[in-house]
Order: structure tokens, then sequence, then C-alpha cells
């Protein structure tokens, strides 16, 4: 089996086959949800210190923040498969 790293930004990787959605940071749910997450331990922000443009959704229950837009990631994250 083999491991399909995608970039996400600044040096940053997240395993494809993890990878559940990608959605874009501005909404009022997403905001609450990375809110929720981030009191619970289960942020990991890969933003480098940029403004967090995407949140990528992960099977561990994990919440990712990006500073790439989300169409980014999605044609990397396709164009690897």
């Amino acid at each position: 089996m083999r491991t399909v790293l995608i970039p996400i930004g600044h040096g940053n990787y997240v395993n494809c086959d993890h990878l559940l959605a990608v959605v874009r940071f501005q909404s009022a749910p997403v905001m609450r949800q990375v809110q929720a997450a981030r009191d619970e331990g289960m942020v990991i922000d890969a933003t480098m210190g940029r403004r967090t443009l995407s949140v990528l959704y992960m099977d561990s229950g994990h919440l990712v923040l990006s500073a790439n837009q989300p169409d980014t990631i999605a044609k990397r994250a396709n164009d690897d498969d």
C-alpha cells in the first residue's frame, strides 16, 4: 500500500487517505466547529502564522488549518489519485 501525501502549504503535508473534506474557513458554522475542536485540542494549525483560508477534516476527528485555498488543496488531492 502506498501512502500519498499532499502538500497543504508551507512545507506541510497530509495523508490523502485520511482526508474527508476540504472547506472554506469564512463561514460561521465552520468557524464554530474550529473553535470547538480547538477547545478539545483537536486542531492542527499548519498556517505558519498566515491567514486561515481552508479547513481540512480528517478521519481521526482532527481539523487541519491551512493558508492555501480549498480549490488548490482539492486539485492536489485529485491529481494524486
